[in-house]
């Protein structure tokens, strides 16, 4: 039996993790401070990994893979990759794509170079992935397996992106959808993304990985339709060009989920090289059967709404002018 160790694992990418490993039949072991997300199925053990104390849990103890979730400052990565360099065969870093150095000419590879980071003080998202990368590959060489997607989506998405439009659909008749309709888009359904990391660790890969659907599986077109059609089909998309979305203010990504206006010669996370990933083995689901999932997942129990973060999304009444104008 396959034991596995995984930093985190209550939430999203973790718990998509577990979840495929479980059903392997896996020995599976997490280390966080929240509670299991099931019971008897799993060991669990309780503990601030950026404690040196509660990390020593874990000395002593030897699993085949470990697949680290972490985003916060490098240096808990440090310190776990060093504590299990000598008892784990594979170390698995959840990482991004925004660990790369922008701007970069379109399709992005794996051989772009990565952010400058010396310092967890004053560092981003994207700098303190960069970081714990070196870490994770410091302590395990050619056994250290860098995964990195960008847009995550499917069941269990607490950031909200998906299920922001899944929800404007159901509750409003008229939903601005962003232009064109034919944009590219590159993602990564979080159990796609679960199930190629557990069978890279196994196969014992290592190395960077860009950890996205290929150019052309999916488009900003067919993701709004799939959401349009499982939430009755009743809602109406106005289709709104880029241009004129960002003359009046309107923030991409952050503000409009899954919105990124294409900037000639630059790449995005839509603009990805995939060629490893796919010579290794990945496998991406329809877009339209990860937003039907996701829509069942939402609408399963009150909790999976209440678990989405609040974000500064495009508000309803500020849709409504967009759209009258």
């Amino acid at each position: 039996m396959r034991r596995l160790l995984v930093l985190g694992g209550s939430a999203f990418v973790g718990k998509a993790v577990v979840e495929a490993a479980l059903s392997r039949g896996w020995a599976v072991t997490t280390f966080n401070w929240d509670r299991p997300a099931r019971t008897g199925a799993l060991e669990h053990i309780t503990g601030d990994r950026t404690s040196r104390e509660d990390l020593a849990a874990l000395r002593g103890r030897s699993w085949d893979q470990v697949v680290d979730t972490w985003q916060g400052p490098s240096a808990a990565v440090r310190a776990s990759a060093r504590l299990l360099a000598g008892s784990v065969e594979n170390y698995c870093y959840i990482s991004s794509l925004t660990v790369y150095r922008h701007p970069a000419p379109a399709p992005l590879t794996e051989s772009r170079p990565l952010l400058a980071g010396r310092s967890d003080d004053g560092a981003g998202y994207p700098e303190r992935k960069a970081m714990a990368e070196r870490e994770v590959v410091a302590a395990f060489g050619d056994r250290a397996l860098l995964a990195r997607p960008g847009l995550v989506v499917g069941p269990w998405e607490y950031v909200g992106r998906l299920p922001w439009w899944l929800l404007r659909m159901h509750d409003h008749t008229d939903v601005l959808a962003p232009g064109p309709t034919g944009r590219q888009l590159q993602y990564v359904d979080a159990r796609d993304l679960a199930a190629w990391v557990l069978d890279a660790g196994r196969a014992r890969l290592g190395g960077g990985y860009n950890v996205v659907c290929p150019p052309g599986h999916a488009t900003t077109g067919r993701l709004l339709e799939a959401c349009r059609a499982v939430t009755g089909g009743s809602a109406r998309l106005s289709w709104i060009a880029d241009d004129r979305l960002l003359d009046r203010g309107v923030q991409p990504w952050s503000e409009l989920p899954l919105w990124i206006p294409r900037r000639p010669g630059e790449a995005d996370v839509y603009d990805v090289d995939v060629t490893r990933v796919l010579a290794a083995g990945g496998r991406f689901r329809p877009v339209e059967e990860t937003v039907a999932d996701t829509w069942a997942w939402l609408t399963h129990s009150p909790r999976h709404r209440a678990m989405l973060q609040p974000r500064p999304w495009l508000t309803r009444e500020r849709e409504e002018l967009l759209l009258q104008a």
